[in-house]
């Protein structure tokens, strides 16, 4: 099961994408001298659409065969096994899992709310015992 982010991060990022690659497109074509600038606006599209196609296909966090990973473009992927959880902590909008060694923080802002939804009934499904779930 996948856990999606909300459309409206996943299309800015492909907006600026495209902005930015307009941009050192028009940047190329308008001087007469290149400079390394110009290049730059078009590697910076590049990343911003690679970044879009990325969360499109892996999307926020991944649940399957009993563990949870948050899929990330850049560093490590930080995955934990959903039997090995003792404690959510919810504050502000994001949801902290932890485990005996491992920590995992959770921004429910990025995740679209039919998501959230399913990933509320995910970590109810739990079972942790009263005032270790702050889960709502």
């Amino acid at each position: 099961m996948k856990i999606k982010f909300k459309k409206k991060r996943l299309y800015i990022n492909l907006i600026l994408g495209l902005v930015w690659i307009g941009l050192g497109i028009f940047s190329l074509l308008e001087d007469e001298s290149l400079r390394w600038t110009d290049y730059g606006y078009l590697l910076a599209g590049i990343l911003y659409l690679g970044h879009y196609l990325y969360d499109l296909n892996n999307q926020y966090l991944t649940i399957e065969n009993g563990t949870i990973r948050k899929n990330a473009l850049y560093g490590f992927r930080k995955k934990i096994e959903l039997n090995d959880i003792n404690s959510i902590k919810k504050f502000a909008g994001d949801y902290t899992l932890k485990t005996e060694t491992k920590e995992l923080k959770i921004n429910t802002e990025f995740i679209d709310e039919k998501s959230l939804v399913e990933f509320n009934e995910i970590l109810k499904k739990l079972n942790l015992p009263e005032g270790k779930n702050a889960v709502c």
